[in-house]
């Protein structure tokens, strides 16, 4: 065999790097075929990296990464990913100290035979495989224990206990309650919500008290119960507040100057930070055409590369909306001020300029770091009365120049937003507007004008040419992509819709404009919004990844966020990548980071799932706290969800939505047609089904776990339905089989409602 050639530094020190397991010098040697004096040349060059550092030496004279993991070490399992596998850290990791923590995989097939199944919160003792740079496979070698199991939950003391607390966890998927002895209650008193660690084991099911969060009784509590159930970040590191404290005004230098241009913030009334400004004008080389400037706060410019302010704000991944507060992403020093475009102040900018032609198709754009100067701070309500014949004084004066030309650019980019198609779900937003007290005071339908619209169609265009330059500029992104609908939910949707008479296009590829297709022909039926909310849940959920699968959503082959770096860190990647790429400037994508798009994907959509799950979860409460004034009293509503214990049902007008147990639907045994969504009652034959009207009472309100309980006063109106397919009538292939029939209260008096 003729010798090979001896690896330079660099590429001895990359083979090494990314080797699963530590290597020796006759691995190295046999991998690059070396002989004589070539293993001589090799073990200089390997001493060489030694002394520097570059590599380390272990007792098995092999070589690793020095910033490897080594072969055995102690983890903690800290989640478990949507796949079902369990995710472990470094035993005492600190992300602020340390950075990003690795990513963990536990085997599977390597749990102890013996002994309970390792678990989140769990310290095993594990042997590391490298699957990448920053990526491993363990299997367990012992279980080491665990730390505490935290439980948060209502502390309560009912009465003829001598004394004994009793706590119910607020996740209502933990469906046992733990006792308190007076001893370990730690302060709590009765309505507290609390943080427990059980103690007494499977059987005894006690618990001591950890933490007070608040009284239940207080509203700010509510919003604290998603924040703490959640993990949700709140204090920032004293040296990421010191950072941004420093933070001062940017200055012109090399930046495009557009503080003479009229750039325009349009916000909601109670908005606090402004990141984004918008201008259009007639394009006179493109008749029809029109020149677009999206302007987006320059966060890149304040928030630098692995630094205290940016590990905080990677560890949040995004800020966090509540009724009554804002978890923010950004310490306020910026978001609210050097970050935000207040009117006639300088402020520092990433600038999209874009033309599109008069059928809306993108046409050419670029990119620039700029200066701008807002030349007024609207809001959505004031454009739209503005648009609508009754401008205020202010925004008379920007009609022309301003509102109109905007209105101009908008129209034609939601003329081409119909042609390509674009799901078009108009679901109604639950608005909760909170009194001086904190508490509900009334619950509606968020408003949605065509302003609010102008400002989406301008920020998806702006997302759309960001994928665009990296594409074009070969650099790495960070897409937003949603994928084509799953093919088993898509079934689901199929026979549902069957149910209705609503057929859905089978044997090809399916796109949004089929789904808008059945969304038009039940516009304005009694199941208008059921079918919508199917629609929606037969959707594959929005990632980001650094793999283009384009949006399936918005009919679009590339997509990014962009327009929201304050509260997103994705956009703040894609404002790196850009400045990187344009060569923009101090700010751009770090050389260590453009390996890591894979690790940002996964652990930036974590972080959108868990504010998501804070934010529904929050609102639950404040809507269940809002109904637990009016136990005893009637609604109207229409059934949401059909199970073998029950209905769900939300109510007309507020979106409250709860359980109808099947015991309380009489004394009847009733069977589940999976199929066709219903329940049948055996003896009488009455059903009750998705879309079906019904007057309900409501007969308890648990806003701890955000539970409501309904019954059936009366039938207003059942949905007309259609015979499934031979085979399909219980939603299975092959021959119809007879249902279990069911009767009475499930076993979990508090089943938790469907999502």
């Amino acid at each position: 065999m003729a010798k090979g050639k001896v690896p330079t530094r660099d590429e001895l020190l990359a083979f090494i790097r990314e080797s699963a397991t530590p290597v020796g010098k006759r691995e190295i040697a046999r991998a690059y075929n070396l002989k004589g004096d070539q293993r001589i040349e090799l073990k200089e060059l390997l001493r060489d990296l030694r002394d520097s550092g570059e590599i380390t030496p272990d007792r098995a004279k092999t070589f690793r990464d020095p910033e490897a993991l080594t072969d055995v070490t102690v983890v903690e399992i800290v989640r478990v990913d949507n796949d079902g596998h369990l995710i472990a850290v470094p035993h005492r990791h600190d992300e602020e100290k340390d950075g990003p923590s690795p990513h963990i995989e536990i085997d599977p097939q390597t749990a102890p035979r013996s002994g309970p199944a390792p678990a989140v919160g769990d310290r095993v003792l594990a042997s590391l495989k490298r699957r990448g740079k920053n990526a491993y496979e363990a299997k367990i070698i012992r279980r080491l224990g665990s730390g505490p199991k935290k439980i948060l939950g209502l502390y309560e003391e009912p009465p003829g206990r001598d004394g004994l607390g009793l706590v119910t966890p607020t996740d209502r998927k933990l469906r046992v309650s733990f006792d308190v002895r007076p001893s370990d209650k730690n302060g709590a008193v009765a309505g507290d919500i609390v943080w427990i660690e059980a103690t007494g084991g499977a059987v005894a099911r006690r618990a001591r008290v950890l933490e007070r969060v608040g009284p239940m009784s207080d509203p700010r509590t509510v919003s604290l119960i998603s924040i703490a159930a959640n993990d949700i970040p709140v204090e920032f590191p004293p040296a990421a507040l010191e950072e941004a404290e420093r933070a001062k005004a940017a200055s012109l230098g090399d930046r495009f100057d557009l503080r003479h241009t009229p750039l325009v913030t349009i916000d909601g009334e109670d908005a606090r930070d402004f990141d984004d400004a918008v201008f259009a004008e007639p394009d006179p080389a493109h008749p029809g055409g029109w020149r677009l400037l999206v302007a987006i706060a320059d966060v890149a410019w304040y928030v630098r590369h692995d630094k205290p302010l940016d590990r905080a704000a990677y560890r949040r991944g995004t800020s966090v909306y509540f009724p009554d507060r804002v978890v923010p992403m950004l310490p306020e020093a910026l978001s609210n001020h050097w970050c935000s475009l207040v009117p006639r102040e300088d402020r520092p900018v990433l600038v999209a300029e874009m033309w599109i032609d008069a059928e809306g198709h993108l046409k050419r754009h670029k990119f620039h770091r700029a200066m701008m100067r807002s030349a007024a701070r609207l809001t959505y309500t004031r454009v739209q009365r503005a648009m609508d014949g009754t401008p205020d004084e202010e925004i008379a004066l920007l009609m022309d120049d301003v509102v109109r030309p905007l209105y101009g650019a908008y129209r034609v980019l939601l003329a081409a937003r119909e042609a390509r198609g674009a799901l078009d779900l108009d679901l109604p937003e639950r608005q909760v507007t909170l009194g001086e007290d904190g508490r509900i005071a009334e619950i509606g339908v968020r408003e949605r004008l065509d302003s609010h619209k102008l400002i989406e169609e301008f920020m998806v265009l702006a997302n759309v040419a960001a994928a665009q330059a990296l594409e074009q500029r070969h650099a790495a992104c960070l897409y937003r992509v949603h994928d084509q609908p799953d093919l088993a939910k898509l079934e689901s949707l199929r026979e549902f819709l069957g149910t209705l008479g609503i057929k859905v296009p089978t044997g090809q590829r399916l796109r949004p404009a089929d789904l808008n297709r059945v969304l038009h022909e039940v516009a304005g039926k009694p199941v208008s919004q059921l079918v919508s909310q199917t629609v929606l849940r037969s959707q594959s959920q929005a990632v980001y990844s650094p793999d283009n699968l384009g949006h399936f959503g918005l009919a679009l082959a590339r997509y990014a966020h962009f327009t929201s770096p304050i509260r997103r860190y994705p956009d703040l990647i894609v404002h790196r990548a850009l400045i990187a790429a344009y060569g923009l400037g101090d700010g751009g994508l770090a050389e260590a980071d453009r390996g890591r798009f894979v690790e940002f994907g996964e652990h930036l959509s974590m972080c959108e799932r868990r504010a998501v799950a804070a934010e529904r979860g929050a609102m639950d409460r404040y809507v269940v706290a809002f109904m637990s004034q009016h136990v005893g009293a009637t609604f109207v509503g229409r059934i949401t969800s059909v199970t073998r214990f029950g209905l769900f049902a939300a109510l007309d007008g507020t979106g409250a939505d709860g359980l109808i147990p099947i015991r309380s639907l009489g004394q009847e045994f009733f069977r589940h047609d999976e199929g066709r969504q219903l329940l049948i009652g055996e003896r009488t034959g009455e059903t009750y089904g998705l879309g079906d009207r019904l007057r309900l009472k409501l007969v308890e309100a648990d806003a701890a776990t955000a539970g409501l309980l309904f019954e059936v006063v009366d039938v207003l109106e059942r949905v007309e339905r259609h015979a499934l397919p031979r085979g399909q009538a219980d939603g299975r292939r092959g021959p119809p089989r007879r249902p279990v029939a069911h009767r009475g209260p499930p076993r979990d008096k508090r089943s938790r409602r469907r999502k």
